[in-house]
């Protein structure tokens, strides 16, 4: 089951009351609140006084000389800036070298005008910020423009706007802005503290502070290291970066600092202006318009229970909110369906079942399979032949063309070509619930995601039905706990269902499957191999495309003892004997944003911050606005910066009292 369509429902919204009867929606009833007497003001937090700051060493650099720049013109620098009221500087890494240049203000336009137009420039976040900057400074406009445009720009100027209001032009460049390719959304110290940087670092003064002398090289090593998580997250994008080359050859134009989303817009646009002529307009975002669900043909339930729940969810109102996004409604909301054991809860992003501390073992009398649709939301779009109204069929023309090459490209083992159209394909989904995009299409976003929940709610019937218990479901698959006696049955079952809604299932199979809720569990082959997700999943321990992607989107927390339970369930090796034995700190570490900052004792850490549990440690990580204690950081040693042997006073019984809490969270039993 894949992690897409997750939404606020992933939170524990609470049971319904009560064992499973035969209705299909049971509104919650609520005792009228009691009068309560007015809770006192809370206290402002006591102010916090944070120790002098102290420089850390600064990181060695070689400069980038003026004939190696003439030597290696046509590579690649990675690029940052720093503006502040006294001081603007502009620093370069050579990716090939390691070396670093920097220019401060005042500029040396001509310079600076050359690097632009004969490298490659990486930055984070640089469309909207940096290199509006830049292009202001080759117009040698004083500090203070600089200054001004920065604030503008900070509190969300767009640069095109920033180009009339300083009257600046971006010269021609080859530039990639790695803050959309990036998966997920984050700042770059995030993205450094997931891909293990050897530095976490964070400015201690505001943006607005007139520099001292001894704080411009602290900046400027400040931003050196930001060139050195740049370069590790440009690292790291290697293969999206590839995919997006090869599609913008494809398609003539730029696609390199675009996310998936955005490259499946660009990607149909291009193909309807060749159908059309012209590039496609959005349409008109209409607030407070209502949509409902329409049952396609092949939907179709057997019981009274499941009819009254089809009934519910076409009669429910999905309006437009204020900014475009569709509101889920109350009766969705409430809405449980109870099918054999299991109860189920629908959204706006997918179907979840509500099973916590439970684990499921296979025997000689039954087997553990999981079926998940392959190609779920596209399958919905063809099938259901879903379109933008304002695009038309040509919309669907299109569409189907570039899941049929990709198709194609997948049979012939062209991963390449198969990759790229996957892109295009699976991103429509998003975009067609963005008010901002050519494909907005609200009713269509309905019918996809309404729909996939519940041709999976009409298979789940098809098989509790025939006796075949489902024990778990979560957007586009289900866990099947069948018995040998009943494994033929089933399978009949499931080739039915795929007839009559044309999707096609993949089947994996299980020894065991751990879970502590639907959201997070661990499930183990046959093969011995593992799938986990959430807590249970380790992405920087395998080398996949998969698991390379997933590191941008978790927050490393002690994944020794995720290894130290995978190894326990597979391989019967002890907790303590996997913890014990690891000798690589970046294991052990807990990375998390704290908004606001975070101090340790008083010494300012920053608003990304690394740590790993230590013995005898005293003090606590808190917060700066209000000096609470930062979630699960009790006996934390900040680690800002990675230790090169692992640090003689590692905790080993917290962590592995941790890695047995997660046996009992996920309902291990001996």
């Amino acid at each position: 089951m894949s992690d897409a369509g997750k939404d606020e429902l992933g939170k524990d919204e609470g049971f319904w009351p009560g064992p499973p009867v035969h209705v299909a929606y049971a509104p919650a009833v609520k005792a009228p609140k009691e009068a309560k007497a007015p809770k006192p003001p809370k206290a402002p937090p006591e102010p916090i006084t944070l120790k002098p700051y102290v420089p850390r060493a600064p990181i060695p650099f070689t400069p980038l000389t003026d004939n190696e720049l003439a030597d290696h013109q046509g590579t690649t620098l990675i690029f940052d800036t720093e503006c502040f009221a006294n001081f603007f500087l502009i620093a370069f890494k050579h990716i090939q070298t390691g070396h670093v240049l920097t220019l401060t203000h005042p500029i040396d336009a001509e310079k600076l005008d050359w690097i632009m137009r004969n490298y490659t420039l990486v930055g984070f976040n640089s469309l909207k910020y940096d290199l509006p900057l830049i292009s202001l400074a080759l117009t040698q406009a004083p500090l203070q423009t600089l200054k001004r445009l920065s604030n503008d720009l900070i509190k969300g100027l767009y640069f095109k706007q920033a180009q009339q209001n300083y009257s600046f032009s971006i010269p021609k460049t080859n530039h990639i802005d790695l803050i959309e390719v990036c998966p997920g959304h984050g700042s770059l110290k995030l993205y450094g503290g997931r891909l293990h940087a050897a530095r976490i670092q964070d400015v201690p003064w505001a943006a607005e502070q007139f520099l001292k002398d001894w704080q411009i090289p602290v900046t400027q090593d400040y931003c050196i290291n930001d060139l050195e998580v740049t370069e590790l997250v440009y690292n790291g994008l290697q293969e999206q970066l590839a995919l997006r080359t090869s599609l913008s050859k494809e398609y003539k134009q730029d696609l390199l600092s675009k996310s998936d989303a955005q490259i499946a817009e660009a990607v149909i646009g291009s193909e309807l202006k060749r159908i059309k002529g012209r590039y496609p307009s959005k349409p008109k975002m209409q607030v407070g318009a209502v949509h409902r669900f329409k049952a396609p043909a092949n939907l179709t339930f057997q019981t009274e229970q499941m009819r009254g729940v089809l009934e519910v969810v076409e009669k429910a109102e999905f309006k437009i909110g204020a900014d475009g996004y569709l509101e889920r409604p109350k009766e969705i909301e409430e809405l449980r369906v109870c099918l054999g054991g299991s109860v189920y809860r629908m959204g706006i992003g997918g179907l979840h079942s509500s099973e916590e501390t439970i684990s499921h073992i296979a025997d000689e009398g039954f087997e553990l399979e999981e079926r998940d649709v392959a190609g779920y939301y596209p399958s919905i779009i063809l099938n259901c032949k879903l379109m933008p109204k304002h695009l038309g069929n040509d919309f669907f023309v299109v569409y189907k063309n570039i899941v049929d090459r990709r198709l194609a490209a997948k049979k012939a083992k062209d991963l390449a070509v198969s990759e790229n159209l996957k892109v295009a394909s699976n991103g429509v989904f998003g975009k067609s619930g963005s008010p901002h995009s050519i494909i907005y299409a609200p009713e269509m976003t309905i019918q996809i995601t309404v729909g996939g929940q519940l041709y999976l709610l009409m298979l789940i019937e098809m098989l509790e039905d025939s006796g075949v218990p489902v024990v778990s479901a979560n957007t586009d698959g289900v866990l099947i706990k069948c018995s040998n006696a009943l494994k033929d049955k089933m399978n009949s079952i499931i080739q039915n269902w795929e007839a009559a809604t044309g999707f096609v299932t993949e089947a994996t199979q299980y020894k065991a499957f751990y879970s502590r809720d639907v959201n997070a569990y661990l499930g183990v082959k046959l093969d011995g191999s593992v799938k986990g997700k959430s807590v249970y999943y380790d992405p920087w321990r395998g080398a996949g495309a998969k698991d390379k992607y997933w590191r941008f989107q978790k927050n490393p927390t002690c994944q020794i003892c995720v290894e130290a339970v995978e190894l326990f369930l597979t391989k019967n090796i002890p907790i303590e004997q996997t913890i014990m034995g690891c000798k690589d700190i970046t294991r052990f570490v807990a990375v998390k944003n704290v908004t606001g900052g975070a101090h340790w004792n008083g010494e300012y850490l920053g608003k990304v911050i690394r740590w790993y549990f230590a013995k005898d440690i005293k003090g606590t990580i808190n917060y700066i606005t209000s000096n609470r204690i930062v979630a699960d950081s009790e006996g934390a040693r900040p680690c800002m910066d990675l230790p090169l042997e692992l640090p003689c006073d590692v905790d080993y019984d917290r962590y592995i009292k941790r890695a047995e809490g997660m046996l009992q969270d996920m309902g291990w039993k001996e």
